[in-house]
């Protein structure tokens, strides 16, 4: 399992460098711009999964004030009961609950990967003066102003406000709590990889966006008929 981890990290070295080299070739030689293009490149794969998570999560949204009404129904007379008709509901509406889980499931071997290469003090850069991003000397190194953390907080903010019902306390404060979680984390882990996070946020933003407005669409075309 070790040897099979450390194949996964070797090989997102390899590609780290391999896309600096598309950089080069470019004629834009840049290590940031070979992450940003490595998180564009992951945000296609996992596109289709994001999609399907994205969808649910709105519905989620949409159909929590009639998931308020069943808890307040049911959750002290028969929490059975009340488990059965939520089954319902989420059948109704095409509603996986647990489909929140599998993008971030897919997506952690790719973080620890990334993590643990660019933890790497020997990172075998092709060209460290290209390590760098704007005010930072090396992505290997933590943000020494704390931009990127504070970028991954509220880029976190901002795609986790999208799909928050403002019905469910629980996800209200999960709102607030877990940007300035992230917000932490980011801290203390090499710049390129809060790099990576925040562009991953910010297409995932956009894809949020274009999901909510299909909706919206789909909503209206029903209404419609």
């Amino acid at each position: 399992m070790g040897n099979l981890f450390q194949s996964l990290v070797d090989a997102m070295t390899s590609l780290i460098n391999w896309l600096y080299g598309v950089t080069v070739s470019l004629g834009i030689p840049s290590y940031a711009l070979a992450i940003i293009i490595l998180t564009i490149l992951i945000k296609i794969v996992l596109f289709p999964l994001t999609q399907k998570q994205m969808t649910s999560m709105r519905k989620m949204q949409e159909i929590q004030p009639k998931i308020k009404e069943l808890q307040e129904r049911y959750k002290k007379k028969d929490p059975q009961k009340m488990q059965q008709k939520m089954m319902e509901l989420y059948k109704e509406h095409n509603v996986n609950p647990m489909a929140g889980c599998l993008p971030i499931l897919v997506q952690m071997p790719i973080l620890i990967a990334l993590f643990r290469a660019l933890s790497n003090k020997d990172f075998p850069f092709v060209d460290e003066t290209h390590a760098g991003f704007i005010w930072i000397e090396k992505l290997t190194q933590i943000d020494p102003l704390y931009i990127l953390p504070i970028l991954a907080a509220v880029t976190t903010y901002m795609q986790t406000r999208l799909t928050t019902s403002p019905t469910d306390q629980t996800q209200k404060i999960m709102l607030y709590t877990m940007p300035i979680f992230i917000g932490w984390i980011s801290t203390t882990v090499p710049a390129g990889l809060v790099l990576y996070w925040v562009m991953f946020n910010i297409l995932g933003y956009a894809q949020q966006l274009l999901v909510n407005k299909q909706t919206e669409r789909t909503k209206e075309g029903v209404a419609e008929k």
